[in-house]
């Protein structure tokens, strides 16, 4: 075992390691979770309007957000990788590149929605009603400038992870969710801001969050820390390793995110049941996913120093540790949030026609999460770190566009089977198909060949 004193010269992981990797995350998942049903149960107290703007606007500023922390993973994958090849130099400068990425594209995604709000809102949410269209535009002009701050914040927990550093990142997310809560509550509460109460705080809170870990990265003591700009030295080489993964990554995760609203779009066609059947069954399937997400996240860190190094057994190894783990995480709370399923349909308090479509969702998913999540999500995040982001991306995306989308709509509205049929295509079909390509693609050891290079 290496010096673990010295993590830019680490590519393999004790026990305990990765249980200080790990933990950390799995706490920080399920807290975002948390406070996440918090905060709509918060602002559903602002009124109809103000619901209907946060969900509508969030379906937006979510697709930027889960785009931007892709590439940071992706980036992040590459600064792993020139620690394992035990190149110091070239890994502290991919996170500053990594970090001049996000900020730079970020800043300039969000002038482009404000200056195309009009016609952002006017052609996705024409049709809503005018109170809904006053708040939808409040809520727009204030999160929106939120969005740099979020994609700062997960290009630099990206890189803590990579210096097995997740304690910090967490530390963080817990001072940024903490700020949102109390902020809601004060503004929505106390002051009755309406939407604009719930806006505000998830701006000042992602832009704390973007301050304090970006200040916590330049701790010179830090392997992989931030400079000065005077001492920053653009190397379009490290650019484009970082763009190698990162850009596939991101448009992998945005395309995933964009066939959501698509799937969105037709549920909202079902009956107001199944609609809230769909709604409960999001809420919940989060739960079911948590642990896995924590863990695909730690992969990341493991397998991109194993690549860099060249120790692919060692990878598989990891691999096999880790899946082990997953499925058992996994199968443990999806157990026990079906059991407790009779209690959790009690406090949502739903009719009776979207408790029992919500009931076989849920268990449909849960079922689905435990023994098929892991082939189909795990092994490409194992994929990627090793460098073979665009073989993920493009399964990926033909995949959900070929057996999630187009078989949503031949199950769920050709066939008639609704709200469950969509479900069905997503969690079972789609899974299916993305399991047994990435598991052979892993078996095949392609990725072996598609590390970084000079």
């Amino acid at each position: 075992m290496k010096d673990k004193t010295n993590p830019v010269a680490l590519t393999r992981f004790s026990n305990k390691q990765l249980v200080d990797l790990i933990a950390p995350l799995l706490l920080e998942q399920f807290l975002a979770i948390g406070v996440g049903l918090a905060d709509s149960l918060m602002v559903s107290h602002a009124g109809d309007a103000a619901i209907s703007a946060v969900s509508l606007v969030d379906s937006i500023s979510n697709l930027m957000i889960y785009m931007f922390s892709a590439m940071a993973a992706g980036g992040a994958a590459v600064a792993g990788q020139y620690i394992g090849r035990r190149e110091a130099d070239n890994a502290n400068n991919a996170a500053q590149h990594l970090i001049l990425l996000l900020g730079g594209v970020s800043l300039f995604i969000t002038i482009l929605l404000y200056i195309f709000r009009a016609a952002v809102l006017t052609t996705l949410f024409g049709r809503v009603d005018p109170d809904v269209m006053a708040a939808t535009n409040q809520y727009y002009l204030i999160v929106m400038a939120s969005i740099p701050g979020i994609a700062l914040y997960n290009g630099g927990a990206a890189i803590l992870r990579t210096m097995e550093r997740s304690d910090v990142s967490l530390s963080v997310s817990l001072l940024m969710n903490a700020v949102n809560v109390a902020g809601n509550a004060a503004l929505i509460f106390g002051l009755g801001m309406g939407v604009a109460g719930a806006a505000i705080p998830t701006l000042v809170s992602r832009t704390l969050a973007a301050a304090a870990i970006l200040s916590a990265l330049r701790n010179p003591k830090l392997p992989l820390r931030l400079s000065g700009i005077r001492s920053f030295s653009f190397r379009p080489r490290l650019m484009r390793n970082i763009l190698y993964i990162g850009i596939p990554s991101g448009i992998e995760n945005g395309m995933f995110q964009l066939g959501r609203l698509v799937l969105f779009s037709l549920i909202s066609t079902f009956t107001t049941a199944a609609i809230v059947a769909n709604a409960i069954g999001n809420t919940l399937g989060n739960f079911h996913l948590f642990a896995g997400q924590a863990i695909s996240l730690g992969l990341t860190t493991v397998i991109s120093q194993c690549a860099g190094a060249g120790e692919y057994d060692e990878a598989r190894a990891y691999m096999r540790k880790l899946s082990k783990v997953c499925y058992a995480l996994l199968i443990v709370i999806n157990l026990l949030i079906l059991a407790c399923l009779p209690l959790i349909m009690r406090v949502y308090g739903v009719s009776p026609e979207a408790e029992r479509l919500a009931i076989r969702v849920t268990v449909l998913h849960g079922v689905s999460s435990m023994f098929l999540w892991t082939p189909s999500f795990l092994v490409p995040s194992f994929l990627r770190a090793a460098g073979d982001a665009r073989f993920t991306m493009v399964v990926s995306m033909c995949s959900m566009w070929l057996c999630r989308v187009l078989f949503a709509y031949i199950f769920g509205k050709y066939m008639g089977y609704g709200v469950e049929g969509v479900w069905f295509a997503h969690a079972i079909l789609d899974w299916s198909v993305r399991s047994v390509i990435f598991f052979r693609r892993y078996q095949s050891g392609v990725w072996t060949r598609k590390a970084i290079r000079d």
